[in-house]
């Protein structure tokens, strides 16, 4: 592994429970640690998930190419692995990475999974968080009349931080009445208006999340 990277896998993971198919292969879903987006999809075998394990680095098998192929050697895009996952079959891994660079298509997308079915210009999915930032950043780059996104921006710090301040006392109003469901629906307004002052300051959710991973450690 390069710098002071360190991989969060148990090295005694049992990989001899993995089940490849025919051609001696197992399919890798690869997933982001911070908010969950797919990735990528590729594939593995025995001796290239070992190399996984031991460096804490992403290795696939290439079968077009016949040959390993280590994720971001060419491009600086490395995988540092978090976590590995076989599912209840054994026939299937969930490789959960940090992405250097944000970026893991070869195309210069973040997912290989950009491509839909409709005419959307729609991120990949990911945790429920982030997607209602991306909504709000769009509300903030592309204003649309009637939007009370747009509206809090227009505002600016002082109308957005006096809804924090009035949401947050309504989360202890709910708190200290114990009403689980008012409780729900406050902490939801408290986390999207929090979101609009990111978005505001424009401090990106992902670097509020690599603070509570950091933390977390």
């Amino acid at each position: 592994m390069s710098g002071n990277e360190q991989s969060d896998l148990n090295p005694t993971i049992p990989i001899d429970r993995i089940k490849y198919d025919d051609r001696g292969l197992v399919p890798a879903i690869v997933q982001d640690y911070l908010d969950g987006t797919v990735l990528m999809m590729a594939w593995m075998n025995s001796e290239s998930l070992a190399k996984t394990i031991a460096t804490g680095e992403t290795w696939f098998w290439s079968r077009s190419r016949q040959e390993f192929w280590h994720k971001g050697a060419t491009s600086g895009h490395i995988q540092h692995v978090k976590a590995l996952r076989y599912d209840c079959d054994s026939d299937a891994l969930l490789v959960t990475v940090e992405q250097v660079g944000d970026i893991a298509c070869h195309t210069g997308e973040r997912s290989c999974f950009h491509q839909l079915t409709v005419d959307t210009k729609a991120a990949p999915p990911a945790d429920t968080l982030s997607d209602l930032y991306q909504t709000i950043c769009d509300r903030r780059d592309n204003p649309q009349a009637g939007s009370y996104t747009q509206s809090l921006f227009a505002g600016g710090d002082n109308k957005i931080l006096k809804k924090i301040g009035e949401e947050a006392v309504e989360v202890v109003m709910a708190c200290k009445d114990d009403r689980p469901p008012e409780i729900a629906g406050e902490v939801a307004d408290l986390f999207y208006h929090t979101l609009v002052a990111l978005a505001h300051h424009r401090v990106s959710l992902r670097d509020v999340y690599r603070q509570l991973q950091q933390r977390r450690k």
